[in-house]
């Protein structure tokens, strides 16, 4: 047995994207901060995002109307508040962004003068999104890595899963005091000591067979926090983005709501339109709208794909705006400027998660959670287009801000015991992780998918209870690795989206249920708090 290994900091922010990265630059000011990272630094779901993020920045635009929008495309189960506060911290957010390097595309007006080129995506009644092309997040990403990765105060932990966090009672609290975590590359359990914590984990799109997210967005922030004993909300509420390119090579390439913003038309293989039957808005329609209409339209014809179609615009134009969707499907054999592009839906962000205050945060003290695995009432039933990078960094200041207001480096009398994997074993059934991943992700899409039902719903939960079972018994019996880490992760977190999903009796946003065809009236979030 290797001898333990424990690491300390002031702050532990578990995650690297847009929101662990702001966070970690805004605390490392007055704190010791320790980054981990499950993969390499830009491996997360941030620098895969193509389309932008959502302020007002157009005379013509207004913060009263980015409100309004959110709060339609969320069925009005947003929280007004949060809402309110997220739009008009937004420019301020994108101008802290730029001052740290981010270069986002300009204009010559009319006027002459110099501007932010902004795009319209669904949901949104004005041209409200700043991007960089058609790869935002990759801009977002390597700004706050360029910033991160010359800080002195803030380390940097590649390649680490978090396993649990570890919690005990502080002046009559539960309190998160660090957490356990697995050293990939030296396959190894060590421990860290933090007076604070913050998840910035993520989603858990992976939980569906078919999925526009990295392989790390495995719920790992919403598994640990349930487990440590924090409410979550809301996760009926996943988002399928309508329009991932259909082809064997294309590993769920997502093709951007930006590219129907500027004009794009979705088509049947006959080549007609078919989102006015469906919408006023037509393609401009929210996101669910657009995906059950794809659900639809490729059930009733029984087909594979449908299609989406910008050939009508010049190719100047074409290539100008999605250089980086252009070369990936020339590289397929697809060249959009004289042809459509295969589309089906694929599982994309999850709305609901680890329930937290304004300041990000959550129901055990000193533990933060922000970004893609936190239910801030933002979105509601919906996420309107642009808002999730927005959402990180909003609640990454807020969430720094409230750290230092009750911060201090004085370290606790509290240890964490070390790992104990004296009773355990090496492996010699991996075969089974991944058929039980498999079997999961495989349910989890056609059960608990666009399109539910109540006996669809028992279905999925009979089967996910066994599966618990029998990785609960695996966990006890194995040593960890990244696989049965992620595995354990996204069981816990399907048997929580199930649930919440059985317990809302109404079709609204993304929870589509045809044995309750209606939205309710005043129905609120669907809260879900562990067991003593």
């Amino acid at each position: 047995m290797k001898d333990p290994i424990e690491h300390s900091c002031d702050i532990l922010i578990i995650g690297s994207g847009a929101a662990g990265l702001t966070l970690a630059l805004q605390v490392a000011k007055f704190a010791q901060v320790t980054v981990l990272s499950k993969a390499q630094l830009n491996d997360g779901s941030t620098f895969y995002a193509q389309g932008g993020i959502a302020a007002v920045f157009d005379k013509q635009d207004s913060i009263e109307s980015h409100v309004a929008d959110t709060l339609i495309a969320g069925a009005n189960l947003c929280d007004r508040s949060v809402v309110e506060m997220t739009a008009k911290q937004a420019k301020s957010s994108l101008e802290w962004l730029i001052d740290c390097g981010a270069d986002f595309d300009q204009e010559i007006s009319e006027q002459g003068e110099q501007r932010y080129h902004l795009t319209q995506e669904g949901g949104h009644s004005h041209r409200r999104i700043l991007h960089a092309a058609d790869a935002t997040g990759k801009e977002v990403q390597t700004t706050l890595q360029s910033q991160v990765l010359k800080n002195p105060n803030i380390t940097i932990l590649e390649r680490y899963n978090a396993i649990d966090l570890v919690t005990n009672t502080v002046d009559d609290k539960k309190t998160v005091i660090g957490a356990y975590v697995w050293n990939r590359q030296q396959e190894h359990v060590e421990t860290i000591y933090a007076n604070h914590v913050a998840l910035a984990t993520g989603g858990a799109s992976k939980v569906y067979q078919y999925t526009s997210n990295p392989d790390v967005a495995s719920g790992d922030g919403i598994a640990m926090a349930w487990r440590a004993g924090c409410t979550v909300a809301n996760l009926e509420f996943n988002q399928f983005h309508p329009t991932s390119l259909y082809h064997p090579q294309a590993n769920n390439f997502l093709l951007t709501e930006a590219l129907r913003g500027e004009g794009a038309y979705l088509k049947r293989p006959d080549g007609s339109r078919f989102m006015d039957d469906f919408d006023v808005r037509g393609e401009l329609a929210p996101r669910d709208i657009v995906a059950r209409a794809i659900d639809f339209e490729m059930k009733r014809l029984g087909v594979d794909c449908l299609y989406l179609d910008i050939s009508h615009k010049t190719s100047d134009f074409i290539t100008d705006h999605f250089p980086t969707i252009y070369k990936q499907c020339l590289s397929l054999g697809i060249d959009i400027t004289k042809e459509a592009m295969p589309v089906v839906p694929a599982a994309h962000y999850t709305c609901g998660g680890v329930v937290t205050n304004k300041q990000g945060a959550t129901d055990i003290a000193r533990l933060y959670a922000i970004g893609e695995v936190a239910y801030t009432g933002l979105h509601g039933a919906n996420r309107m287009a642009s808002n999730s990078l927005l959402e990180c960094l909003v609640f990454a200041k807020a969430a720094a801000d409230n750290i230092k207001l009750n911060f201090s480096q004085q370290a606790s009398s509290v240890t964490i015991a070390p790992w104990d994997e004296s009773q355990v074993i090496d492996s010699d059934e991996e075969v089974v992780i991944q058929h039980n991943w498999h079997e999961l992700r495989l349910f989890m899409w056609d059960y608990v998918g666009i399109v539910r039902t109540d006996k669809r719903l028992a279905r999925a939960k009979r089967r996910v209870e066994l599966l618990q079972c029998e990785i609960n018994e695996y966990y006890k019996n194995f040593r960890v690795s990244n696989n049965l880490l992620e595995l354990r992760n996204l069981v816990q977190v399907a048997q929580l989206i199930i649930d919440c999903a059985i317990a809302r009796k109404e079709s609204v946003g993304l929870h589509y249920n045809l044995d309750y065809p209606n939205a309710l009236e005043n129905s609120g979030p669907t809260f879900m708090r562990p067991k003593d």
